[in-house]
């Protein structure tokens, strides 16, 4: 592999449309690396251009219903990068479309090449700075590290966010200017994919938009979702939640010790006892991600920072099944790797980000401007 690059910053300001050209003009090279991926994979499964476009379109409405300024900003990234819509939908819905895809192919390779990550927030009881810390490992095929970017939106209508994500993504993991802060970890279940709800990314996208916890809490209460996955949302002021969902319904995880800790199998025992997890087959190292990375955080209880967050996301125990994931082959006979590590300090609008951190050890720092008129405590407006 090529020597590993930093993450390229976007600033994206204006309205919708506006804000999707100067990202698609702004990133074009590594927007048409991310589809080229996710067209190549679903060309291996033996799927048509007609197939992966009638894959496409069956994520449109339920995107436009959710919010159809995500289609505009959608035909904006197309038209800067000079590319088809669908294209764009591909990369924002390719964890739903890569998944039904293999149904298609083949009922029995659904998981068989699962996102990883392991995530983590600290809340202000147990870190150095009395301020809350919030990262994660993401875990995804190793080409990504050449078409991750890091976006900085400077909206008119909400607070200005600055989220991680693959280049034509609307968002991955992040912080916004009211303190809120979302990073996500693949589940599987057996309701998956029963149903056509709003793609993972948008979800994230939406949660980023959102001036008070309260409404980024009922944005994933509320969305219907075609597959499972794992929320984690804090907010600066010192709160935070991991959310299990189903496609259909919601568990609640909340701290233990001040510290909550995910990697990708079901903990919640209501959830377990409802539904069956079908993620550990292909993420067994899960199972002790989650208490490798909780293990040493408790070493600096009272005293933690990032760079204990960073200790923890470089564990390498069980190489290459562990925290900090080297590349290796999947059994797709792809590269899977940890693509990037994500610390951030939401009070301070501090982003940083490493790709490919088992064999990089180099962060670059992203900052965006707090706006403290937002807060916890404002009261929300719940439509």
């Amino acid at each position: 592999m090529n020597p590993v690059e930093l993450f390229p910053l976007i600033e994206l300001s204006g309205d919708a449309r506006e804000r999707g050209r100067q990202y698609g003009q702004k990133a074009a090279v590594r927007i048409r690396r991310s589809v080229d991926l996710y067209a190549s994979q679903l060309g291996a499964m033996s799927l048509t251009s007609d197939a992966i476009r009638q894959l496409v379109n069956t994520f449109l409405p339920s995107i436009d219903e959710f919010d159809p300024l995500y289609v505009e900003e959608m035909r904006g990234i197309a038209e800067g990068a000079n590319l088809d819509l669908a294209d764009i939908v591909l990369i924002n819905a390719r964890t739903e479309i890569l998944r039904l895809g293999k149904l298609q192919a083949d009922a029995q390779r659904a998981d068989r090449e699962p996102d990883g990550c392991t995530g983590a927030v600290l809340l202000p009881e147990v870190t150095a700075s009395g301020r809350l810390l919030h990262g994660q490992n993401w875990d995804w095929k190793a080409e990504c590290a050449t078409t991750g970017v890091v976006l900085k939106i400077r909206r008119e209508d909400g607070p200005d966010i600055l989220t991680f994500t693959e280049a034509g993504g609307l968002a991955r993991c992040g912080l916004n200017s009211a303190g809120i802060a979302v990073t996500a970890n693949y589940l599987s279940s057996d309701r998956d994919y029963s149903q056509v709800g709003v793609p993972l990314a948008l979800l994230r996208r939406k949660i980023l938009e959102t001036e008070h916890v309260a409404q980024a809490l009922k944005t994933v209460y509320c969305t219907p979702k075609s597959g499972s996955n794992n929320l984690m949302i804090s907010h600066a002021d010192g709160f935070a939640l991991d959310i299990e969902c189903a496609p259909d319904e919601s568990f609640l995880i909340y701290p233990e010790r001040d510290i909550v800790v995910h990697s990708n199998h079901w903990q919640s025992q209501v959830a377990l006892g409802k539904l069956r997890d079908l993620g550990i087959a292909s993420s067994p190292d899960s199972l002790y991600r989650d208490f490798r990375v909780r293990q040493i955080l408790e070493r600096a209880r009272g005293q933690l920072t990032l760079d204990h967050l960073r200790e923890a996301f470089f564990d390498d125990f069980a190489t290459p099944w562990s925290v900090c994931r080297p590349p290796r082959d999947t059994e797709e006979s792809n590269l899977s790797a940890t693509v990037a590590m994500i610390l951030m300090d939401p009070a301070l609008g501090h982003l940083e980000v490493a790709p490919l951190p088992a064999l990089n050890r180099k962060f670059a720092t992203y900052s965006l401007k707090m706006d403290r008129s937002f807060s916890a405590a404002a009261a929300p407006v719940l439509a």
